[in-house]
């Protein structure tokens, strides 16, 4: 089967940042596109403005009329409930259906493939990746799982003879990708809830390592053979070094097998950061992008949204950051005390997932007790029941703190007004997002 010879491509779960990637990337190549999720959102709405006709009720009328089992290729995320209507509904009439990773490893398996994996960070790193190579004028897409900020997009299209593509560890989906060259940034253990022991998280990340075709790139210190490896003062392949804050950013050079790149600039803040940026730098610069290119490229890569955006209103500084993992948390908290010493740090944190709050719920407490203050939201189910037990009081019990309550969303914006803070940092990977305008709101009112 060719992926691309349908004429309809039916997203269920639509609204999400991956599926939405894969969404774009069908109608750009001329595809009718549409969909289904269960909650309207502000990125619905832009996937609805560029013409995807995307409804909110699991009904199987409002599915377009034009779409039959010879014509459509179903596509799903595996945070689909299994009773869903729509999902059975196209597995009984025999509709082609497929998860959302096997239709990216399609996609992407006739290109020369880059996949960015890892516990933390492939998002950034894949964005900087692709934001190089179409800098350098690469014929490459890029898949990414977030919104670029330099492309308001969660993909970057520059044409298919290379792909970069966010390669997610989550139920072992990296698996179904055909790389040339990776990245894995880390392997610490997540989604225990999917692997059970943390050796099989490691063991997962062992087996995409040793798919890749041609060569892989990995953080100095992780345990894999054959590898290139990068990292900051770590005496790496692709090694940064002689770091500086110029003008409230980072100047860097990096030694490299094929020479030295000086004075780089990235505007992005976080040691994490830069350690992204040297990933990047180390593929494009082994993939033969010219140096100046490289430069270039680094020192005009704004961001990714929601991986610690930072504003600056009245006085006072507001941070918002996707981080939901306790090594996640302390390179957002370890990057507000490095930019801003001395300062009256506020954390509004959401748990995500009750599985993971369970299994990092000692980490979780240790990181949360850097900040000054924290107003922790309740847990973020995603996918999951409730477990007996795990609860957001619970994890405030063992955060070391004086200044600290547990709070619903609802209320969060009431409980933040209370507050005396200089830095506002919030926090997570549910719907904490929706908090983001009406602080800046406030704070611009303040």
């Amino acid at each position: 089967m060719n992926i691309l010879d349908k004429t309809y491509y039916y997203f269920i779960g639509a609204g999400g940042i991956g599926m939405s990637a894969l969404e774009r990337f069908f109608k750009s190549i001329g595809k009718n596109v549409a969909g289904y999720d269960k909650t309207q959102t502000e990125l619905t709405a832009e996937l609805i403005a560029e013409g995807i006709d995307i409804h909110f009720e699991d009904n199987i009328d409002l599915i377009p009329s034009g779409i039959n089992k010879d014509n459509t290729l179903v596509i799903y995320t595996p945070a689909v409930p299994k009773d869903l209507t729509l999902l059975n509904y196209f597995l009984v009439n025999d509709f082609k259906v497929m998860k959302r990773s096997e239709v990216l490893g399609e996609i992407t398996k006739h290109t020369y493939n880059i996949g960015v994996a890892g516990t933390h960070g492939k998002t950034t790193t894949s964005s900087i990746l692709g934001h190089i190579l179409k800098v350098a004028d690469l014929e490459c897409t890029a898949f990414l799982g977030g919104i670029a900020e330099n492309y308001d997009s969660n993909i970057i299209s520059n044409g298919s003879k290379y792909t970069v593509a966010e390669a997610d560890e989550f139920d072992r989906s990296f698996l179904r990708l055909s790389p040339k060259l990776a990245i894995i940034t880390s392997d610490d253990a997540d989604h225990l809830d999917i692997y059970g022991e943390r050796d099989e998280v490691k063991k997962s990340f062992q087996e995409f390592g040793n798919i890749v075709e041609e060569k892989l790139f990995v953080h100095k210190g992780l345990p894999f053979d054959n590898a290139l490896t990068y990292g900051v003062d770590l005496d790496a392949d692709y090694n940064a070094y002689n770091v500086r804050i110029i003008d409230g950013h980072y100047v860097f050079d990096v030694k490299t097998p094929n020479g030295i790149l000086t004075d780089i600039g990235i505007l992005l803040p976080g040691h994490h950061n830069m350690e992204n940026a040297v990933a990047a730098l180390a593929v494009a610069d082994y993939m033969g992008v010219s140096h100046e290119k490289i430069k270039e490229a680094l020192s005009t890569f704004i961001g990714v949204k929601r991986r610690f955006n930072r504003f600056e209103i009245n006085g006072k500084i507001y941070i918002d950051d996707y981080a939901h993992h306790p090594t996640e948390l302390n390179a957002a908290i370890r990057s507000v005390r490095e930019l801003y010493p001395g300062k009256k740090v506020l954390g509004v944190f959401q748990p995500h997932l009750f599985t993971r709050t369970r299994d990092f719920v000692d980490e979780f407490a240790q990181s949360l007790s850097q900040l000054d203050s924290l107003i922790l939201l309740d847990i973020y189910p995603a996918r999951e029941l409730p477990i007996e037990g795990v609860t957001s009081n619970w994890l405030l019990e063992k955060v070391d703190l004086n200044e600290k309550i547990v709070s619903s969303l609802e209320d969060c914006m009431e409980n933040i007004k209370k507050q005396d803070f200089d830095v506002l940092l919030t926090v997570g990977a549910g719907n904490i997002d929706t908090i983001v305008k009406p602080i800046k709101k406030w704070l611009g009112e303040a």
